[in-house]
């Protein structure tokens, strides 16, 4: 079965991919900006949304799902884990231009790579989720916001987001971690030829800046977007202005 699919707008084709444990509904602010310029393609991910009954496997099964969608010479869009497999696909798969929010080459504290997540804390979350997935969910949504203007304001959007399409599926949950954990993608993104559009908060918790900076300055042809007060959410708090650097992107 085939991760679910909505086209809305006109124009050249854009894909976008959520993070983990939501849905493409996360797009919905900047949703109406966007449609007036691309055609969308609004994915759900395996395990999420409308792609609930779809299982999530590796990364490189997943890509290769996710590859089978996007049309060619497609601009690319990942948020979160929806920018690892946006910089994974990139790296096999010519894409006109790539979008990189909120994006990290690895998401977990590694050997020479500080800008992560320590281990014992994403082990910990594993376990929390496994012993109650919906309370774990619930305190993702709000590290999302954390640290950024208008917080109360994009975890309101966030849970409404996840509202809208339902829970995801617990499995998915868990293999998301999985993905989250063992992906290191730092020896594969020079092969993105593709011009990338990097957008980060300054305040992310999730993903630190630095993460971005790191992917700006090794990628072959990249412009980095800083928002200074923005969390892990630029889409939700900086909706004008992502929706603007989003649009030049694609005329460049």
């Amino acid at each position: 079965m085939a991760p679910s699919v909505e086209i809305a707008g006109s124009g050249p084709d854009l894909v976008l991919l959520h993070g983990w444990g939501l849905s493409s509904s996360v797009w919905q602010p900047v949703r109406e900006r966007l449609a007036a310029h691309y055609t969308l393609h609004l994915v759900d991910l395996p395990g999420h949304g409308r792609s609930r009954g779809v299982s999530l496997a590796s990364l490189a099964e997943l890509v290769a799902a996710i590859a089978r969608l996007v049309p060619a010479k497609a601009m690319l869009c990942g948020w979160s884990l929806g920018g690892l497999v946006a910089q994974s696909l990139a790296t096999t798969q010519p894409v006109r231009r790539l979008v990189l929010v909120s994006s990290t080459p690895s998401f977990l504290a590694r050997d020479g790579w500080p800008d992560g997540m320590q281990p014992g804390t994403l082990a910990e979350f594993a376990g929390d989720l496994a012993r109650d997935w919906r309370v774990t969910l619930a305190r993702f949504l709000r590290l999302n916001a954390l640290g950024g203007s208008r917080s109360r304001e994009a975890l309101r959007s966030l849970t409404a987001a996840l509202d809208e399409r339902g829970d995801p599926a617990p499995e998915a949950l868990a293999r998301g971690l999985d993905l989250l954990r063992d992906t290191d993608l730092r020896d594969k993104v020079a092969a993105i030829g593709a011009p990338t559009l990097v957008i980060h908060g300054t305040r992310d918790m999730l993903a630190p800046v630095a993460a971005g900076r790191w992917l700006a300055a090794r990628l072959p042809s990249a412009k980095l977007v800083e928002f200074d007060d923005a969390a892990h959410l630029p889409f939700l708090t900086h909706a004008d202005a992502f929706a603007d650097a989003l649009i030049a992107h694609g005329r460049d």
